[in-house]
């Protein structure tokens, strides 16, 4: 079954304009794309009315391009133009991530926004994910992504460009989610979905939803303090993290680096039988 989820509300012009370099990346590189979607705000689900289309593909090489002696690139990417940014990764690259603890796949395999894919490859992706992913890798990616993002933007705090602070914000969350579910590895991708689930405390809540509601409502939320109600949750969660997440194994056990090997070239194989996503099998027009 093909995948195609697009929100009413975009921009069927640019939507448009994506499905057609898709189309030409398939072409012009001689790769099958079992899944393309919508990363960044517009799948997060905290966008604004400009907020730039951030189109994620994986892609996968023809096996004849497999039989060389030369390492082709893992990433196909493109300048940002005007407010579209593209750039994919080859199916091993994201593989590999994924074992390091990388969930920028995960959040890939779970966005709401499909471009177009395969629903057998991102399901199966999904489910090895969820089999492969630990929750101290994972949890050590959200903490050093948090507490990248507050050092970078927020600086002493006093004046904050006030859209960032959902990005410290969604790592924040994820790492409460996984404190509050403690079974569970994968957060919920989409920012409303994540801080229902987290139970943040009553007055986050009020702060947050008032930042969304300016958020969508306007294309430049300008700079402030840091809301101190915000400081103490990231403080808090980043603290309590390091703990929990700081330290733990690495690398991922051979049987499934195993077990990942056995994806990958199960996905090849599939790929070029049935041609799903190859230049002879065009996107939506």
């Amino acid at each position: 079954m093909s995948l195609r989820s697009i929100p009413p509300e975009m921009d069927g012009e640019k939507v448009a304009l994506i499905d057609a370099l898709l189309d030409r990346i398939a072409c012009e590189h001689k790769v099958f794309l079992p899944l393309a979607i919508e990363s960044g705000s517009r799948a997060w689900g905290f966008s604004s009315p400009d907020s730039d289309y951030d189109c994620r593909f994986v892609y996968v090489r023809r096996i004849a391009e497999h039989i060389t002696p030369w390492p082709a690139r893992d990433v196909i990417e493109f300048p940002p133009k005007d407010d579209l940014d593209a750039n994919g990764w080859d199916l091993g690259k994201a593989l590999r991530l994924l074992l390091k603890g990388n969930a920028v796949i995960v959040e890939w395999l779970l966005s709401p926004v499909i471009y177009r894919g395969q629903a057998w490859f991102r399901d199966g992706f999904l489910e090895f994910a969820r089999h492969a992913a630990t929750r101290e890798a994972i949890g050590r990616h959200y903490l050093h992504l948090g507490e990248r993002q507050r050092r970078v933007y927020f600086g002493d705090g006093t004046s904050v460009a006030q859209e960032k602070i959902f990005y410290a914000l969604r790592p924040a969350a994820a790492l409460r989610w996984m404190r509050v579910h403690p079974l569970e590895t994968i957060a919920p991708m989409h920012f409303p979905t994540l801080m229902a689930e987290c139970d943040p405390p009553a007055a986050l809540s009020r702060e947050v939803s008032d930042l969304m509601r300016r958020k969508l409502a306007t294309r430049e939320l300008g700079a402030a303090p840091l809301p101190p109600v915000v400081a103490r949750f990231l403080d808090s969660e980043f603290e309590l993290a390091r703990v929990s997440f700081e330290s733990g194994r690495a690398r991922a056990p051979e049987e499934v680096v195993a077990q990942a090997g056995r994806f990958y070239r199960a996905v090849v194989d599939r790929l070029e039988r049935e041609g799903h996503g190859s230049p002879d099998m065009p996107g939506p027009a």
